[in-house]
């Protein structure tokens, strides 16, 4: 259902609100650069720092501009399975064509807790469900033999896995049908899941270079393995930049370089160091995207 070249959307700001104008430009550089889908309120759309209102309208604002062009998998994930069902409730009433949610953070659930939470808003919501395993950030892990059981439920169609683990990622693909879309939440990884069964990427890089990413999955896909590793390659000092500090810090002030956004987050985020800045504007440079 959901394959390809996603890119997870940041949300630009404009004097402390959402720059909505900016939102709508950013949402059309991906489509013309043939992005398989847009996912608004994720981890790199600063999702922990929106007011529900907020996150609300940044869902709707997506869904508004893309026009039913591609899919929109809005982030409706919360440590609190009540505050995610709402989210969740909301995304499919605004017309999101899936929800992608972040395994409850903080509290550090049990396995069994992650199951009963993603069970609950799968069975009161209707739209199709992606967990989002990323344990760096949430303190827990969903393990392989979680997510087959939660592949079980009909509208669970997919996983976001973020472990840095290709071996989760193998056993994940082992243990769940062939229709149940692992995608990687690591751009490093987009290459290597591909070549063991993977649907695609959700995607920081792509913010930044939309064609790229969404040209190393075509070619993978095309059989075209020697152009994939091309653009692996091409991408690689790229993707590390963009982690020199926690995202979505660096991909902000990529963009910002390149004119399509403010240079601008919500506290306790900040602007980079001097000196980690210098070195993305150098990679940057060396790309040609500035």
């Amino acid at each position: 259902m959901f394959k390809g070249a996603i890119v997870a959307i940041v949300t630009p700001f404009k004097n402390g609100k959402i720059d909505e104008e900016s939102l709508r430009e950013l949402i059309e550089f991906q489509i013309v650069n043939g992005t398989d889908g847009i996912v608004p309120c994720g981890t790199t759309g600063e999702s922990a720092t929106l007011s529900h209102e907020e996150h609300d309208r940044v869902i709707e604002i997506t869904i508004s501009a893309v026009k039913k062009r591609v899919p929109v998998i809005a982030g409706t994930g919360s440590n609190s399975t009540t505050e995610a069902l709402r989210l969740t409730q909301h995304a499919y009433s605004a017309g999101a064509d899936g929800a992608l949610i972040v395994c409850p953070y903080y509290n550090r659930p049990t396995q069994e807790g992650l199951y009963q939470h993603f069970k609950v808003i799968a069975e009161k919501v209707p739209i199709p469900i992606i967990p989002y395993n990323i344990p760096s950030r949430t303190g827990v892990n969903l393990m392989p033999e979680m997510v087959a059981k939660l592949s079980k439920i009909k509208n669970i169609v997919g996983i976001k896995e973020a472990s840095g683990s290709i071996k989760q990622m193998s056993d994940i693909i082992g243990l769940c049908s062939e229709d149940f879309a692992v995608l990687s939440g690591d751009d490093i990884f987009t290459l290597p899941l591909l070549a063991i069964g993977g649907a695609g990427i959700i995607s920081v890089v792509s913010n930044i270079v939309p064609a790229d990413m969404a040209a190393l999955v075509d070619a993978f896909v095309a059989g075209e393995i020697a152009r994939a590793k091309t653009f692996h390659h091409k991408m690689g000092a790229l993707m590390e930049a963009l982690f020199i500090e926690v995202n979505p810090i660096p991909v902000k002030a990529a963009l910002a370089l390149m004119g399509k956004i403010k240079y601008e987050y919500r506290l306790p985020l900040c602007k980079m160091a001097e000196a980690n800045f210098e070195k993305l504007k150098k990679v940057m440079v060396n790309y040609a995207l500035i």
